[in-house]
């Protein structure tokens, strides 16, 4: 970037990492809560569901991101991959 200093372009990148990891990290914990569920496709329609609700469109703007974008959703854990996956239309908010 012209006229940006390097530090804060590497700072901007660092923080953006950051909360990529933490959203990772929340929807793997509320993978492993659902996990727990003897019927996979009640764990997936849970973890869909809390995330609908709780989750706030910018949040399921970055999971889908994630999700898309080079890193192809990695440290998703498999069951939290397919809820996401299955359940895009009904998560991933329009914009």
């Amino acid at each position: 970037m012209i006229g940006v200093d390097d530090s804060v372009v590497s700072e901007h990148a660092d923080h953006h990492r950051m909360v990529l990891d933490n959203l990772v990290r929340m929807i793997n914990r509320i993978g492993d809560f659902y996990a727990a569920y003897p019927d996979r496709a009640e764990a997936l329609a849970g973890i869909a569901e809390h995330v609908r609700k709780f989750w706030e469109p910018r949040m399921r703007r970055q999971l889908y991101a994630h999700l898309d974008g080079p890193a192809a959703g990695e440290g998703l854990s498999d069951l939290v991959r397919q809820a996401a996956l299955e359940r895009r239309d009904e998560l991933l908010p329009p914009g």
